[in-house]
């Protein structure tokens, strides 16, 4: 694979390509993230940048400023075609995202996903260091992608301090609870949907059952999911 590159989306006909890649990631649905959307968001100076091995585009990032005295961005959309997955190319982009962010005076990003995706889960908690600022039960209401129809859109909201160091893995006698997740949800639901399905109920009662105990998630192991501890 040729050396990966990134840049910001500068023209009409990058919008329309980063639209499509990104339509090809959540399953074909053209619907997620407009050209014209994608292009007013460049115009205007938010965070619009592709992903490139050799002149191909394989993946995308768009991020949006919070409230002026936030010194915040919302990461609405990051995504990488499934056959470059596993290369390290969506930390590459959070790194680029990071450095734009931070010559812009920006402090913090802030993002959604999944919880049921172990590889988001320990690529946000594991490996950024990022802190859980929320469970959101059904988040976005009802999306009609090749990902998310049919199930609910339950979300972990992420915080990212780009100047602070990567909050670490708790330690393992303050762990009080541990919530399972499937290693690979996405061919669970291709594979076994109702069982899939169940998982979104079993994840959103356990962890919401901890969080309202006043347990914290303070980390994620690969081999056995969220790490739970006392409220600080």
């Amino acid at each position: 694979m040729s050396a990966p590159s990134i840049r910001m989306l500068e023209t009409a006909a990058d919008a329309h390509t980063a639209s499509e890649v990104l339509a090809e990631v959540w399953g074909g649905d053209r619907s997620g993230i407009a050209p014209n959307l994608l292009r007013a968001l460049s115009h205007t100076g938010s965070y619009t940048a592709g992903l490139f091995v050799g002149d191909r585009m394989v993946g995308a990032s768009v991020a949006f400023f919070a409230e002026p005295a936030a010194r915040s961005m919302h990461s609405h959309i990051t995504g990488v075609l499934a056959e470059y997955r596993g290369a390290g190319l969506g930390r590459l982009l959070k790194r680029h995202q990071q450095e734009w962010a931070l010559a812009r005076g920006v402090g913090r990003i802030t993002w959604t996903f999944d919880p049921l995706v172990a590889r988001n889960a320990h690529l946000n908690l594991s490996v950024l260091g990022t802190r859980v600022v929320d469970y959101l039960v059904d988040h976005y209401g009802s999306m009609d992608d090749g990902v998310n129809r049919g199930d609910e859109t339950d979300r972990i909201l992420v915080s990212w301090e780009l100047a602070a160091p990567p909050l670490p893995a708790p330690d393992e006698s303050d762990v009080a609870a541990v919530v399972t997740v499937p290693a690979d949800i996405e061919a669970l639901r291709l594979t076994a949907p109702v069982e899939a399905a169940t998982w979104r109920r079993v994840v959103r009662d356990e962890l919401g059952g901890y969080l309202s105990q006043g347990l914290v998630i303070a980390g994620f192991d690969v081999a056995r999911g969220y790490l739970l501890v006392p409220r600080p």
